[in-house]
């Protein structure tokens, strides 16, 4: 029945094909762009994006590029100003968003500034229970909990005008993975939470920004996804850092042992995606002294949250408490900044022969 509902209300709204749902259950058509802005359907008509970090900003951009109405806020005023000089339009307050958007996507550092957002002073919620937007994304990488919260607030508030059979505002947590790299192609993989037939009718959306979508489950396990999937990232880098440095030391390089990894059970995103040894492998920010990509200082974060969970639920990590302790240290000892792959060279031998 949520199913014909969403398909209900995008045929009512769609003046592109490329937000139409086709007779296939959970499929929408992979086209993922309109020719102008115009086209974008009245649900989607003004979308705004708050927070215009590494990430969000390459996001914003490609929204732009796929023909959607964007106006962005960002507390930094240079990220303000090179959209404004693109001739986006911007705003000062998250709550000058709420009053001109349809759709808005959050892209933030932590949970307290994602309670900020929208429940500050000049927050999402400053005009109180009563709502412009039909549907807020958040994509930032916080804890389950406060993604849940914030849900059931948003759940409680009025829409000012209704849209299609909706009278009541949505939340999805939607954090992604792929980083920088993939931001900026629109390769990402968003792993969402909340309603599903939110999720599907934002689903264009999501492949604006991105290649992948996995729906999965509730409000919170969006969220949920994403830090397990960064605690194994984690241990995975931590594991073929060690090995790596180990078969320096016993006289095999690090590029030969890493032909041996990607064509054996060793194999990784790790080893053939993301090497951490210098020379390696080119693109990547071990190639380039380990500038760009995921500061340690978000991985210890992420980390972080990771065992705050584990502990609240009462689930044996003792990986996740050894990760948490390396990064931390890592970040300690003055390298927050650096992508997180640097533990090879700061934490490990340090060798970087070839």
């Amino acid at each position: 029945m949520g199913i014909c509902r969403v398909r209900s209300l995008l045929s009512v709204y769609s003046k592109c094909s490329s937000y139409a749902l086709t007779c296939i259950p959970f499929q929408f058509s992979q086209q993922r762009t309109c020719s102008s802005h115009s086209q974008a359907p009245p649900l989607f008509e003004s979308v705004g994006f708050i927070g215009l970090g590494n990430m969000g900003s390459r996001m914003a951009n490609n929204l732009i590029k796929a023909g959607y109405k964007v106006t962005v806020q960002d507390i930094n005023s240079n990220a303000l100003k090179k959209f404004s000089d693109m001739g986006v339009d911007t705003k000062e307050t998250p709550s000058e968003i709420a009053e001109v958007s349809d759709v808005i996507i959050t892209m933030l550092p932590s949970s307290s500034h994602v309670n900020d957002v929208y429940t500050g002073p000049n927050g999402l919620l400053h005009g109180g229970n009563v709502l412009r937007p039909w549907l807020l994304i958040d994509s930032s990488t916080i804890d389950p909990q406060t993604s849940r919260k914030l849900s059931l607030t948003i759940s409680k508030c009025m829409l000012k005008q209704k849209k299609g059979y909706r009278e009541t505002p949505v939340m999805l947590d939607a954090p992604v993975s792929g980083g920088v790299l993939a931001a900026e192609a629109g390769t990402l993989t968003f792993m969402v939470g909340g309603s599903e037939e939110a999720y599907l009718a934002a689903k264009p959306l999501f492949l604006s920004m991105g290649k992948n979508t996995v729906y999965c489950g509730g409000a919170g396990n969006g969220s949920a996804a994403k830090i397990c999937n960064n605690l194994a990232m984690a241990i995975s880098m931590l594991g073929v850092s060690e090995a790596l440095s180990l078969g320096q030391s016993l006289g095999i390089s690090a590029s030969t042992l890493t032909k041996v990894f990607n064509s054996s059970s060793a194999r990784s995103w790790s080893s053939d995606t993301y090497n951490p040894v210098p020379g390696v492998m080119a693109g990547v920010p071990s190639s380039r002294n380990y500038d760009g990509g995921f500061a340690s200082k978000l991985m210890a974060k992420d980390l972080n949250l990771a065992a705050t969970s584990a502990k609240e639920v009462g689930v044996k990590s003792p990986f996740t408490y050894q990760a948490q302790q390396i990064y931390t240290d890592l970040c300690q000892d003055g390298h927050e900044n650096e992508d997180f792959s640097c533990v090879f060279r700061r934490y490990f031998s340090g060798k970087d022969e070839i």
